[in-house]
């Protein structure tokens, strides 16, 4: 059986999250569509089938919801607020309906040219809402539009004229108020989306062109000068310069780039010209699939969205039948029909589910938005939502809690030897040699002052060390052992040693012709912030922290004693490790692994959350965890969680905000105080509360 591509478009007036459901619902039921899903946080429609354009215009005519397609541009110009057809639509009914208050105050309520005001003023500010609530009504779909068109159509029968005026007016500003808060959540994407320009000068050749972004192909030579940005991702080809990549990896601070360097789309080249080598297409570029990840992590419902939506779908008809008894059992018990009625249909306004339906994504799409923009990709709701529940954090410890790469720790020379002399020699020796540990001395050295100085009769030792002539005298660098064979060690240097190997430590000694130098220690070191982190961690309430690592258990207790680390578990095989998140997701319930992402997989995905250090530039990062640190910033992560923590408390509030408000204007109907704008006040304000309590999530910040 063939399969069916997946079509996305990208969409225009998608005003609320009902409209988001409803519109999704009349995707599916076109014939030529198997099956649709709606995006509101990203603004976006993904289906399998082949229906046109115009059929998904149709599809979404009740909200004059427009489809895109996805690599599309807007082209349209900017309107100002007050060419809106929205806004003119409720400043025109506001008029009529100030005239008509200003009427029915001069002479009475009754009053022909009261009515008639009022009447133009429900019109005007009506007409969209009566022609999607009537044709609702006649299918029997039961959304806020249609509970509107019926309360005020039956306010207009009763003779609540101004009233009906009134609650149109309130809710056009409500709606228009909920779409701009919305676009306000949204912006987070369209932030994104503009990072990266949309073209770029290439060298083909000895010619320099500029090109769309769209036809620079793999190879390509991007020229970027100094405050320009890059366009593509790719490796610098020639210059040096920094580079400012807080858009990516929220960095604050600019990295500096040379030759064979990494640099991303959409950062922003400083100080020097780069030429820089395509290695991505404009679709594959690291800030493309971050873009496409935080659209797919805001379709995807959270626990409590997809609670929400159920209980909305039972909440709507059971307030319905509601407003009928209130509309109707007083008056058969001797009640007034005018009244009852009226109040009927006040609880029909109140019932309007806007504020509950947009209670969740709202939270989650600003939370996931402000997260991107900090360098921290949390891949759906539910990641989000489960970090805010964390007890115990899992740390691998290589690049993790340490930086992963060696580094010379400690450099002690022996009162006979020159520190300077024996740094060049050193430095020297190991620049031939292609131990893993080289480099580190090498670099060491050199930025201790080390001079460049030339060896001859190199030689490797397998399992003991190097060695090298300089000026006719044999430098030797390598293991404790082989040294003692080739000098004798005082016994004090012997006892520093021990004690640099009981801290974790690879130290080698070295021997100037026969004479014992100096020792060497190398480890790959803490982070910086790794001890702070966990810290913090512990003073925001997770419970516990384990280190789990392959390395030797003497390393793994030295390095864990420096972070306060209690629990640690070495020499451990991937298979371990994930039986260890077994146990403790069974001990102390859920837990968060933190990895590289690479060799961490089966951990970070038999974790609650995985979470993977580096994802900028790392595919494996994105792919693998829930959640990835960009910029491998460990200090991130107590952030993340707090931002998780406080959406979770935000979500809550919004809840009781939207239900509370409701529950507290329903109980009116007792004393007989409620009125139909004191319905619309209610709904509008759930709504407006909710949607401003999810925007404190933008500030948030690490």
């Amino acid at each position: 059986m063939a399969t069916v591509e997946k079509k996305e478009y990208r969409l225009e007036n998608l005003t609320c999250a009902s409209c988001a459901m409803k519109f999704e619902n009349n995707v599916k039921s076109l014939p030529s569509v198997q099956d649709a899903q709606v995006n509101f946080g990203a603004s976006k429609l993904a289906f399998s089938g082949c229906a046109t354009v115009e059929d998904l215009e149709a599809a979404g005519a009740f909200d004059g919801i427009k489809v895109i397609p996805l690599q599309g541009k807007k082209t349209e110009p900017k309107t100002p607020f007050f060419r809106r057809k929205e806004n003119l639509v409720t400043i025109f009914s506001l008029m009529f309906l100030l005239i008509g208050m200003a009427v029915s105050f001069r002479y009475a309520e009754t009053h022909p040219a009261a009515i008639v005001l009022f009447a133009i003023a429900i019109v005007i500010g009506g007409t969209g809402i009566f022609k999607t609530g009537l044709r609702n009504l006649v299918r029997f779909e039961f959304d806020m539009k249609t509970l509107m068109t019926i309360a005020i159509i039956g306010a207009a029968i009763i003779g609540e004229w101004r009233e009906g005026a009134v609650v149109v007016f309130l809710f056009a500003v409500s709606e228009a108020l909920e779409a701009y808060s919305m676009n306000k959540a949204r912006q987070s994407i369209q932030k994104l989306m503009d990072i990266a320009p949309p073209s770029a000068i290439v060298k083909r050749g000895e010619e320099f062109v500029e090109l769309p972004t769209e036809d620079i192909i793999v190879g390509d030579i991007l020229i970027v000068k100094p405050g320009q940005k890059i366009a593509m991702d790719g490796a610098v080809l020639t210059g040096t310069s920094t580079v400012n990549q807080a858009a990516i990896t929220g960095e604050s601070t600019p990295v500096l780039k040379k030759s064979g360097d990494d640099v991303f789309a959409g950062t922003l080249n400083e100080e020097g010209a780069l030429e820089v080598t395509v290695t991505k297409l404009v679709g594959d570029t690291t800030i493309a699939k971050i873009i496409h990840l935080v659209e797919e992590a805001q379709a995807e419902k959270a626990p409590s969205q997809k609670f929400v939506d159920k209980f909305a779908k039972y909440y709507t008809p059971i307030i319905i039948v509601i407003a009928i008894l209130v509309a109707i059992v007083p008056p058969l018990l001797g009640g007034e029909w005018h009244i009852w009625v009226y109040q009927g249909l006040a609880v029909l306004v109140v019932g309007c589910p806007c504020a509950l339906v947009v209670s969740t994504p709202v939270a989650i799409v600003t939370a996931i938005g402000n997260a991107a923009r900090q360098g921290v990709l949390i891949k759906g709701g539910i990641h989000l939502e489960e970090t805010g529940r964390l007890n115990v954090v899992a740390f691998d410890k290589t690049g993790t809690l340490t930086k992963g790469y060696p580094e010379v720790t400690d450099f002690i020379v022996h009162e006979t030897a020159n520190q300077k002399q024996l740094l060049s020699a050193i430095a020297a020796v190991e620049s031939m040699s292609q131990h893993p540990l080289a480099k580190a001395v090498v670099d060491y050295a050199r930025e201790n002052g080390a001079q460049k100085i030339d060896v001859t009769n190199f030689q490797s030792v397998t399992g003991k060390g190097a060695y090298a002539e300089i000026d006719g005298v044999t430098t030797y660098i390598g293991s404790l052992s082989w040294a003692g064979e080739l000098s004798s060690l005082p016994e004090m240097m012997l006892q520093k040693a021990a004690s640099l190997q009981r801290q974790g430590k690879s130290v080698m000694a070295i021997v100037t012709g026969e004479s014992f130098s100096g020792l060497l220690a190398v480890a790959d070191p803490v982070r910086g912030e790794s001890r702070k982190v966990l810290q913090q961690l512990n003073s925001i309430g997770i419970r516990h922290t384990v280190m789990l690592t392959g390395d030797h258990q003497v390393t793994a207790e030295a390095i864990a004693g420096e972070l306060g680390v209690t629990d640690v578990r070495a020499g451990l095989m991937p298979e371990d490790k994930l039986m260890a998140i077994k146990q403790l997701n069974d001990q102390y319930g859920r837990v968060a692994m933190v990895g590289d992402g690479i060799n961490d997989a089966p951990a970070l995905a038999a974790a609650s959350v995985g979470i993977a250090m580096g994802g900028a530039g790392t595919d494996a990062a994105l792919e693998t965890a829930d959640i990835a640190l960009m910029a491998d910033d460990l200090g991130k992560l107590p952030y993340t969680i707090k931002l998780s923590r406080k959406t979770l408390r935000i979500i809550k509030e919004n809840i009781m905000f939207a239900l509370g408000l409701k529950i507290i204007a329903l109980l009116l109907i007792i004393p007989g105080w409620l009125t139909l704008w004191i319905a619309i006040f209610a709904d509008m304000g759930a709504t407006l509360l909710v949607v401003l309590n999810s925007l404190r999530l933008l500030r948030i910040h690490k």
